[in-house]
């Protein structure tokens, strides 16, 4: 201690207490399933369930083995329509979790692709005279689904997608201003890392996918280790970067006087 009444008050670490009370909340990172991004095929799938609840099928009385008529239910064309639209939008979300897209050329490429194919396809429907026996059998191929199917299938996407809630509160990264924290198992078993010095790549390997979620892959380089850790699927990377960022690259420093009260 300095006999100087005069002398600056000496620097002291921060603890990790202050470094709370700062404002610095703790960063939570998730690695996220691919199922995820077969979002687009669930609200497909409820809409489609909806339309065919109400305009997928129309009632016919028709004579019954006992000579009295009853009720059968035939599909609509808008019930037709409805299971194809169902039928291509999930075909679409299915190549995306299927291959990996990194580059814009490729995105234009799928939907070239896809809009080639879907012409294709309404024309064979539309005009089979045009295309002989392969018109014929596109005209044949009239697919139906009652809104049964479509809830149901909405349905067991919702149960995987509450599955894999419950799943992110057992794995997850906690990253802090003094230090990175890994909590896993039921039990919350812990790790820890220090995380002044630590670097942070951000990867976009699909633009489906970061189109879809702002999905991307982090890749975590921690101080004095050996190994890198890897987030795949982090949604909303970008807002992710920039508050690591933000977290990570500031420096605070609390002074004390010789009494000990910070000022």
């Amino acid at each position: 201690m300095s006999d100087d009444p005069n002398a600056p008050p000496p620097l002291v670490d921060v603890p990790a207490s202050s470094t709370a009370d700062s404002g610095d909340k703790p960063i939570f990172l998730f690695s996220h399933p691919k199922i995820v991004f077969l979002y687009p095929t669930f609200i497909v799938a409820v809409i489609c369930g909806l339309i065919s609840l109400f305009i997928g099928t129309t009632a016919v009385n028709v004579p019954g083995p006992d000579g009295t008529e009853v009720v059968k239910y035939f599909a609509t064309r808008a019930g037709e329509v409805t299971t194809m639209v169902f039928m291509c939008v999930f075909a679409m979300n299915l190549i995306v979790l299927t291959f990996d897209f990194p580059r814009t050329t490729s995105l234009t490429l799928f939907f070239f692709a896809a809009a080639v194919g879907m012409g294709l396809f309404l024309l064979f429907h539309y005009h089979p005279e045009l295309f002989g026996v392969i018109g014929k059998v596109f005209e044949s191929m009239k697919p139906v689904a009652n809104s049964a199917f479509f809830f149901m299938f909405a349905g067991i996407l919702f149960g995987f997608y509450l599955l894999v809630l419950a799943s992110l509160r057992f794995d997850y990264w906690e990253v802090r201003p003094n230090e990175l924290l890994h909590r896993h198992g039921i039990l919350s078993d812990l790790k820890r890392h220090p995380s002044p010095n630590i670097r942070i790549d951000k990867e976009i390997n699909d633009v489906f996918e970061y189109f879809l979620l702002g999905s991307g892959r982090l890749i975590i380089h921690p101080m004095n280790e050996s190994r890198v850790i890897v987030l795949e699927n982090v949604l909303f990377i970008d807002r992710k970067e920039q508050q690591l960022t933000k977290l990570l690259g500031a420096l605070q420093v609390h002074v004390a006087t010789d009494r000990g009260e910070p000022v």
